[in-house]
């Protein structure tokens, strides 16, 4: 259907995981099985979904992928408010990790409304 590493929102997504891998390193480690675990595990989720998804034979089956891609974006953002709410993100880092997801959930979406089953 589509080449994932061809698509935008999946390059930026990639990135998005690297950024909160490296923050997630700055959190205590008594986190490590709390947020720490959850974070990465959705960071990775976002671009991880949108390649299978890619990869399925229907586009109904792409956007519901994109969907599931589009839930671990708004679990993160949570997380990631969460973690700065506690104080164990700085400001800075919590709001340039979140403004990216964001970014990355309007790309989601444009994308999902852009295919047509």
């Amino acid at each position: 259907m589509h080449n994932f590493k061809d698509l935008k929102v999946w390059q930026k997504s990639i990135e998005l995981a690297v950024e909160v891998y490296q923050a997630a390193s700055l959190l205590p480690s008594d986190e490590r099985f709390g947020l720490i675990s959850q974070m990465k595990r959705c960071s990775v989720s976002i671009s991880s979904n949108i390649a299978e998804g890619s990869g399925r034979s229907s586009k109904a089956q792409f956007k519901y992928f994109l969907n599931i891609s589009q839930g671990s974006a708004f679990e993160l953002e949570t997380q990631l408010i969460i973690s700065n709410k506690l104080m164990l993100l700085k400001d800075e880092l919590a709001e340039n990790l979140i403004e990216k997801t964001m970014q990355i959930q309007k790309m989601i979406y444009a994308l999902d409304r852009s295919i047509k089953t």
